[in-house]
């Protein structure tokens, strides 16, 4: 059975200056991403060992252990091909006309995500995410890393709003580090990520 491993960075640690220094970078990817890939593998184990054992006491603290875990996982996953040195504008195509039909304008889904995000309280992210059953884009706030999400929803775009992710330079003002993820994101990902979830 496979395990959970820590993805390679698609760019070197320093890419991201002066929006998000190397230091930040190299913490965040090597220590905080690489504790959720070790805590979702360990509570693997722990989970298949209350198996063989037939121990079931702890379950409900082993699964909300396990889904923390695997969520940062998922999301720190797309976080890093979210965003790239050569990133920022905004999308054209039909990723660029979804956001028109469901939030107005572009302007209007920026405003939005980036409040979502800013305003997140404690822990958490900023989402843009595709919600199949209703075929439309949404804007979700998710909290820690899978508390307040649609069930059904698939992550697009995501903001790191932790403050592991930016505390080091630029404090207490999350505003500022949410203003500067837009001149990072990697529209090409997202619009994959767009194609791939409508498929």
């Amino acid at each position: 059975m496979g395990q959970y491993t820590l993805p390679d960075m698609p760019y070197d640690y320093a890419a991201l200056e002066p929006a998000i220094t190397g230091e930040i970078l190299e913490l965040h990817h090597a220590k905080h991403h690489a504790a959720y890939v070790k805590g979702a593998n360990d509570t693997l184990d722990k989970l298949a060992e209350a198996r063989d054992k037939g121990e079931f006491g702890g379950i409900v603290g082993l699964e909300k252990t396990f889904a923390f875990n695997l969520s940062g996982h998922v999301l720190h996953t797309i976080f890093w091909q979210n965003l790239s040195p050569d990133g920022g504008d905004r999308p054209d195509g039909e990723l660029g006309d979804a956001i028109i039909e469901h939030f107005g304008s572009f302007e209007a889904f920026q405003k939005q995500l980036t409040t979502a995000t800013t305003l997140v309280q404690g822990s958490g992210w900023g989402v843009l995410a595709w919600e199949p059953l209703g075929r439309r884009l949404i804007v979700e706030q998710v909290y820690d890393h899978h508390g307040n999400v649609g069930m059904n929803a698939t992550p697009l775009l995501v903001f790191d709003a932790w403050e592991h992710a930016y505390y080091l330079q630029y404090r207490n003002v999350r505003p500022d580090y949410v203003e500067k993820l837009w001149s990072l994101i990697n529209w090409t990902d997202v619009i994959a990520r767009f194609d791939a979830a409508r498929a």
